[in-house]
């Protein structure tokens, strides 16, 4: 599906992203993982068209999208949320939704009916301010805006970031059902092992904007050496 060769990329003069080969195939969920500062954020930014390649090719579904802009690609079936979320706190839950469906044709902007069942509390309080929402919750109404738009493929940026455990199994769980019942394929970028582990079948390292090694998370489950060394202090 997703099919990464040599990419290089900068933010001004440095180049942060060193020859990044990856793949992902469909249905996969892939985990990123890596220190902070390594490149993971640059990569998913890139992916979308929100960063521009210095060189090398990203191709989503045989088609070439390194040079395309970022709604170009977003119409091809790629959604992105980003780290902290950026939901508009001022909006109702059902207003952010609906934002996420403005890339769809005029008929087609209407909450698809699974995004709801996916997150029944985003329909329990709907007309509710999303600022109110705690930090999970409102990671939750992220992830269902991005879904509005039925995209083929999700990129998450660090969706455990300051939530509760609880929640954050809640959200793994979430993960696992729209994967399994629609074949949504994801690339998330995490550093909680545990949520690596609960949803993810591969994991990436990436190191100084480089990937350095790709296993199955059956491989970090036997061998706790592979994340003290690429997560370690």
């Amino acid at each position: 599906m997703l099919v990464i060769e040599d990419l290089h990329a900068s933010y001004g003069g440095s180049l942060i992203l060193q020859g990044i080969n990856l793949s992902i195939k469909q249905g996969e969920i892939k985990a990123l993982m890596g220190r902070n500062g390594m490149g993971k954020t640059t990569l998913l930014r890139t992916i979308m068209g929100l960063l521009t390649p210095r060189s090398g090719s990203i191709i989503f579904e045989d088609q070439i999208i390194g040079e395309r802009a970022t709604h170009e690609i977003a119409t091809l079936g790629i959604s992105y949320v980003p780290q902290g979320r950026e939901i508009f706190a001022d909006f109702t839950v059902g207003e952010n939704l609906r934002l996420g469906a403005l890339r769809n044709p005029r008929r087609q902007r209407e909450i698809p009916p699974d995004v709801y069942e996916f997150f029944p509390i985003l329909y329990d309080r709907r007309n509710q301010r999303a600022g109110s929402f705690s930090g999970g919750e409102q990671q939750m109404l992220a992830i269902a805006r991005a879904l509005v738009s039925q995209p083929k493929l999700l990129l998450l940026d660090e969706p455990s970031e300051g939530i509760q455990p609880s929640i954050v199994d809640q959200i793994s769980d979430i993960l696992k059902k729209i994967n399994a019942d629609t074949g949504l394929t994801i690339l998330i970028v995490e550093q909680n092992v545990d949520m690596i582990q609960d949803v993810a079948a591969d994991c990436v390292f990436i190191e100084r904007g480089r990937i350095v090694q790709e296993c199955s998370v059956k491989d970090i489950l036997i061998d706790e050496s592979i994340i003290e060394c690429h997560l370690g202090v």
